[in-house]
């Protein structure tokens, strides 16, 4: 028999014929759009979304051995669904009935040669924490199985979702996403040795300040190391002070958004103010690289790029309107069209050149690869 969630009628239990058989997961608020699918695509099943006002959720039940080929259709099927679990047991969400429920699911589920983690999800109110449920279960199942720890890759997961006084101990039909992958490319080493050289903007007073704006975002966003503004012919003051006012205000908006939602540090663009001709200058004996659609096509030169890219700084000007003057050519390492045929407006050059040199670098082999975090303890928490 099933155990019963609190003033909830349907037992979270694969056994129970009436029970809860699959976990779906979606974006808060649309759990009744995937619920309304799903009943569609499994008529005999018992569909409720949001149980006991849990946003993001939805329980299927009454499916008994069908349970895994459900899943797989939902997953197939219904794109509202982000994650589909499983319910291989239910207990009471106390560690011991936990742990003991998982090394249960382990054991069947996973070999020696497989990786695992322990993903727990609490909702209400408990004396432990889902850290502690992920040490003391990974523990266990580890010892269990002899299968190894791994928090960012691992072939056969296992999820414990609590609804307050019950626990759900549940496989995956659907993978995993992740951000950061084993042998995805590490660019933000070499995008901080990018010393951007843009002209000033010019035009009316609001196109300024818009350009201003998406300039500074776009350099922030990719936390090239420097950003100078660079002055070709006498320019308007005002000009110049709302350019430069929105530059350092895009900067601002887009760090503030990178400080909160990012889980390391921040690179701030500092912004600087100079001539061309000095500039250019000043940088002799440093890698110059013009972006103009009279260079050759940036893929073409990648080898020539990765070889630049060995130096501490590469500066690369960006025209505004205007080009980059041809005189400043002779002095460049390296003309580039970023896209053939195609003249890219002035916001979108930053994102266009970081993109086109961050490929062109992993082309040639030039980026290091993501070789994963230590592991350290068999743990995922998400409270």
């Amino acid at each position: 028999m099933g155990l019963y969630l609190n003033h909830y009628v349907m037992p979270l239990a694969a056994t129970s014929p009436g029970g809860v058989d699959i976990i779906v997961k979606t974006r808060r608020e649309f759990e009744r759009i995937a619920a309304s699918h799903i009943k569609e695509l499994l008529p005999a099943a018992e569909v409720t979304p949001a149980p006991m006002g849990y946003l993001g959720v939805v329980f299927v039940g009454g499916l008994g051995a069908e349970r895994w080929r459900a899943a797989e259709l939902i997953a197939q099927k219904i794109p509202e669904a982000d994650r589909v679990l499983v319910v291989e047991e239910a207990v009471r969400a106390e560690p011991g009935d936990i742990e003991r429920a998982a090394v249960e699911v382990a054991r069947r589920y996973i070999s020696p040669g497989d990786t695992f983690a322990i993903r727990t999800t609490r909702r209400g109110t408990h004396s432990f924490t889902s850290i502690d449920i992920n040490v003391r279960v990974g523990a266990a199942v580890k010892e269990a199985t002899g299968a190894e720890v791994d928090l960012e890759e691992p072939t056969k997961p296992i999820y414990v979702e609590i609804f307050q006084d019950t626990a759900a101990i549940c496989t995956p039909a659907t993978g995993e996403y992740r951000k950061m992958r084993r042998d995805k490319p590490l660019s933000l080493q070499n995008l901080r040795k990018v010393a951007l050289g843009q002209f000033v903007y010019e035009g009316d007073e609001e196109a300024v300040r818009k350009m201003g704006e998406r300039i500074g975002r776009a350099a922030q966003t990719f936390e090239v190391g420097e950003l100078t503004v660079l002055l070709h012919k006498p320019v308007p003051a005002k000009t110049l002070r709302v350019f430069l006012d929105a530059v350092e205000e895009g900067i601002e908006s887009r760090y503030q958004i990178q400080i909160k939602s990012y889980g390391r540090s921040v690179w701030r663009v500092p912004v600087y103010v100079y001539e061309l001709y000095q500039y250019v200058r000043d940088r002799s004996g440093e890698p110059i690289v013009v972006t103009d659609p009279k260079g050759d096509y940036i893929t073409h030169v990648k080898e020539r790029l990765a070889e630049l890219f060995r130096s501490k700084r590469v500066n690369i000007l960006i025209g505004a309107r205007e080009g980059v003057p041809p005189g400043v050519f002779r002095f460049a390492s390296l003309v580039v069209d970023l896209v053939p045929e195609v003249t890219i407006a002035t916001d979108f050059v930053i994102p266009s050149i970081a993109i086109a040199i961050v490929a062109a670098l992993e082309e040639a082999g030039a980026l290091p690869k993501y070789a994963g975090k230590r592991r350290r303890a068999p743990m995922q928490d998400k409270e």
